[in-house]
């Protein structure tokens, strides 16, 4: 699965570092089940049926997406879609450093077709996490002849795929792991970082950025850091963990302005729903009751 043997210039090839990581994060095991299309990616099967996926072809895709991402003049004709959670970070990471724009979560259909919604999009080209999940953005993709980049397991389909990324996509640290280098590789293409080893010296942003956070695990780490710094202080370390809880649950939390004016007091006014307006009319001026007559009648 060696790099040294492909077409590369000097300047694309894979460092032991990339490959190091690539391997840690279990980007070249794939699922028991491989697709036809996918074969050619493919280096052996494990005795337990596991698909190992060539790295060497793995990173050979990355430079070749990225010197296709490079040409594009916009950074924002570029739309990188993940309905997957674990990619959902990596995304909106990817189009804050590259200008691209993200879609988070649910994709709505008529992004790319359907110019009435506010949604309405039109990339050049478009980047998906999963071909299985996002198969919806693909399909809008092929219907208005925008090229699509996918990350592919073994048991992906490569139908309106122009090009695929063997890698695993079901572990968080493959996505984050797989988004990272396609951006940092993006990045150095324009110009925008130097190449070299990650560090002050090239990126000095880690992988770590991109990858899947649970809330449960932001929220416990905020209460262990107020917890440390109350204890440094001398304070109440309880007190201050549970600040911390409530200011990451109202962070979390987008905050109804509705439930305020519901579960305001009353004023205790006593409106009558059965009396007629003052004023129906701003501009008449108000006019006398009727006076009755003599027998009480109108």
């Amino acid at each position: 699965m060696s790099t040294n043997d492909n077409k590369l210039p000097a300047a694309l090839q894979a460092s032991e570092e990339d490959i190091q990581l690539l391997l840690s994060a279990q980007c070249h095991l794939g699922t028991k089940n491989c697709d036809k299309t996918m074969e050619p990616y493919v280096w052996k099967r494990r005795a337990d049926g596991i698909h190992v996926i060539n790295i060497g072809k793995t990173w050979e895709k990355i430079v070749l997406a990225a010197r296709i991402l490079a040409t594009i003049d916009n950074p924002n004709d570029v739309a990188v879609i993940s309905a997957r959670p674990y990619g959902h970070r990596a995304v909106l990471k990817y189009a804050g450093f590259t200008g691209a724009q993200a879609i988070a979560g649910r994709f709505t259909p008529g992004n790319f077709t359907n110019y009435i919604t506010k949604s309405f999009k039109e990339p050049r080209v478009i980047i998906v996490t999963d071909p299985r999940v996002d198969h919806q953005a693909i399909r809008e993709a092929a219907y208005v002849n925008i090229p699509v980049i996918a990350f592919c397991d073994t048991d992906a389909s490569l139908k309106f795929v122009d090009v695929a990324i063997p890698t695993n996509n079901k572990s968080r640290h493959s996505i984050g792991l797989m988004w990272y280098l396609l951006c940092r590789e993006v990045l150095r293409l324009r110009g925008s970082i130097p190449r070299g080893p990650t560090g002050p010296s090239g990126w000095d942003v880690l992988p770590d950025l991109f990858f899947y956070r649970d809330p449960e695990e932001i929220e416990k780490e905020a209460a262990d850091k107020a917890a440390a710094i109350a204890a440094a202080e001398g304070g109440d370390a309880e007190g201050a963990a549970s600040a911390a809880a409530a200011a990451v649950s109202t962070e979390w939390d987008a905050g109804n302005t509705a439930d305020q004016v519901f579960n305001a007091q009353p004023t205790g006014a006593a409106d009558d729903w059965s009396a007629e307006p003052t004023n129906a009319d701003w501009a008449a001026e108000p006019t006398a009751a009727p006076a009755q007559d003599a027998q009480g009648g109108w």
